[in-house]
């Protein structure tokens, strides 16, 4: 085991200082590795809450802060409270964040052309399977790839309806009318107002893995509707996550109860429902694309 630790820590010495990250300021720049990782973050994924950027590095709170005062009065990012909860902090690039974000990134690429330009195509394809294989492996035994959540984009509803359609298809047997219902759930979410009602894409690596929406039922009752977490991302506490993101929202909101309608062989949405405080209020027989199942309303105070 020593001799290995010091092996993976001579790697770690050659490698930041092979890309650069130990100079003051990154790709000949005044801002540091952490710095412009938060502008890397922000171009890739937004407007994001400052405690999403918090949670995907993994930063102190009070660090955060001051690298966005810093960018703040550089110019580079505009905060503001949240339109869901104005208890909560926004943070998006401005026109010179992303002129900044886009230079860091040509910088970032053309470092690691010239890196490759100098092994030949063998050699350049082992180094990349290499960092694959240690990425995959690290990532294994550490707490694995962190996530965002975010409000609801152009194109996240065609993905929300089709995703639904593939996934339940291939895991449960349901057919066209299933997916056909939750294009009907997913438009009716642009009709309803939109103060009352919010939504959340998870994402990780700057991919979508899941996603929640929470609507009016009538004045009182709030109702979550499309839960979904993709198979790669299942076991990361995503599903948790946005149940309890649709339920902070609803009783901020103004609602008294929430509800939701499932099927009783979804078991792992049933689980997070139950662990969140939700309670079986109604059962009776339905079918889906020719299977016998279950339909459920589970309901909460809040």
């Amino acid at each position: 085991m020593p001799d290995r630790v010091a092996a993976v820590r001579a790697f770690s010495r050659f490698y930041t200082e092979l890309i650069g990250v130990l100079q003051a300021g990154l790709h000949e720049t005044p801002y540091s590795l952490t710095e412009c990782r938060v502008i890397f973050e922000l171009g890739r994924y937004g407007q994001m809450e400052v405690g999403e950027v918090r949670r995907l590095l993994d930063l102190d709170a009070g660090y955060l802060s001051r690298i966005l005062n810093r960018l703040e009065s550089d110019g580079l990012v505009r905060r503001e409270r949240s339109a869901v909860d104005a208890r909560r902090q926004t943070v998006v690039l401005t026109d010179d964040g992303r002129s900044t974000c886009a230079m860091l990134e040509e910088r970032a690429d053309s470092q690691v052309r010239d890196l490759l330009a100098g092994l030949a195509e063998e050699d350049q394809e082992r180094l990349v399977s290499a960092m694959t294989l240690i990425r995959g492996l690290l990532q294994k035994s550490s707490k694995g790839a962190a996530y965002v959540l975010r409000p609801p984009r152009a194109g996240d509803l065609g993905w929300v309806v089709h995703r639904h359609g593939v996934l339940y298809s291939r895991e449960y047997g349901w057919g066209p009318g299933f997916e056909a219902e939750v294009a009907r759930v997913a438009a009716a979410y642009l009709d309803h107002d939109s103060a009352r009602k919010a939504g959340w894409i998870a994402e990780v690596d700057g991919k979508r893995v899941g996603c929640v929406f929470c609507v009016p039922r009538d004045p009182e009752t709030a109702q979550l509707r499309l839960l979904l977490v993709e198979p790669s991302a299942r076991g990361m506490g995503i599903g948790r996550r946005l149940v309890e993101e649709c339920l902070r929202f609803a009783a901020d909101a103004g609602y008294r109860r929430i509800m939701l309608w499932t099927r009783d062989d979804l078991v792992s949405a049933r689980r997070i429902y139950k662990e969140a405080g939700f309670t079986l209020s109604e059962q009776h027989e339905g079918e889906e694309s020719g299977h016998k199942l279950t339909e459920e309303i589970w309901t909460r105070d809040l």
